[in-house]
C-alpha cells in the first residue's frame, strides 16, 4: 500500500491530457481522505478537509466525484487494490501452503502497518461510512477467504466456511491496533495467527 501523496500538477500551461489531470486530481483527494480521517474520523470529516489537504479546487471534486462518501468509496477502492496488489505478490512461488500463507499474512500485516491512513479507512471508518461501504467490505472479506482457500489448496464447503472463520476472526484481530494506530501490537498478531493456522491445517480443521 502506498499512501504517499501523488505528485502534484505544474504550474501554469501544461502538455498533460485530461484524462492524465483527472487522474492525478483523484489520486490526491483519494491520500486526502485517508489523512483526513486519520485526524477526524469519517464522521467530523468534510469535503473541505479533503481539498485543503488535497490542494485540489471544489470544482474539480465535484467534477470527479458526487459526495464525500463516493470520494470515501474511491479511497476505499484504491486501499483494497494497493492490498491485493502486495498479497498477490507475497503468495507467488513455491513452497508449502503454510508457507505461502505466512508471507502473505506478514505481507498483509506490513502494508497495513505501513499506511495507517489507508488501514484506518480500510478496516475502521468503513463502519462510519454507512451501508454501501459496509457490504464493499463485506465482499472483500468473501474474496479475501476464497483467496485463502485457493492459497491454502483447499476446496469444498466445509473448507470455505473455515476460511471464511480465518479471515473474519484477523479483521476483529487487527482493527482495535489500527483503530488505537498502534503497529507494534498490529505486527504483534503475526506470530500467535500463524501458529494457529499451522495447528489448523495439520488438524485437518481446515480441509473440505
Amino acid at each position: 500500500m502506498s499512501q504517499s501523496s501523488p505528485r502534484r500538477l505544474p504550474r501554469g500551461r501544461h502538455a498533460l491530457s485530461r484524462s492524465e489531470v483527472e487522474r492525478v486530481h483523484r489520486d490526491r483527494l483519494c491520500v486526502a481522505m485517508a489523512a483526513a480521517m486519520t485526524e477526524k474520523g469519517y464522521v467530523g470529516t468534510s469535503v473541505e478537509d479533503v481539498l485543503r489537504r488535497a490542494r485540489v479546487s471544489r470544482q474539480s471534486f465535484y467534477g470527479l466525484f458526487s459526495s464525500k462518501l463516493d470520494c470515501f468509496m474511491a479511497a476505499f477502492d484504491k486501499a483494497s487494490a494497493l492490498l491485493w496488489y502486495q498479497l498477490e505478490g507475497a503468495a507467488e512461488g513455491g513452497g508449502t501452503p503454510m508457507a505461502r500463507f505466512e508471507r502473505a499474512f506478514t505481507a498483509y500485516l506490513e502494508a497495513l502497518a505501513s499506511e495507517p491512513g489507508y488501514a484506518r479507512l480500510f478496516l475502521v471508518e468503513v463502519y462510519a461510512a454507512g451501508p454501501e461501504a459496509i457490504q464493499r467490505r463485506s465482499e472483500i472479506q468473501h474474496d479475501l477467504a476464497e483467496a485463502l482457500a485457493e492459497m491454502m489448496g483447499l476446496s469444498g464447503e466445509a473448507a470455505a466456511f473455515a476460511c471464511q472463520i480465518v479471515v473474519s476472526a484477523v479483521g476483529a484481530m487487527v482493527t482495535p491496533a489500527v483503530a488505537a494506530g498502534d503497529m507494534e501490537a498490529l505486527r504483534a498478531v503475526g506470530p500467535p495467527v500463524i501458529d494457529h493456522v499451522r495447528l489448523l491445517l495439520a488438524s485437518g480443521a481446515l480441509d473440505g
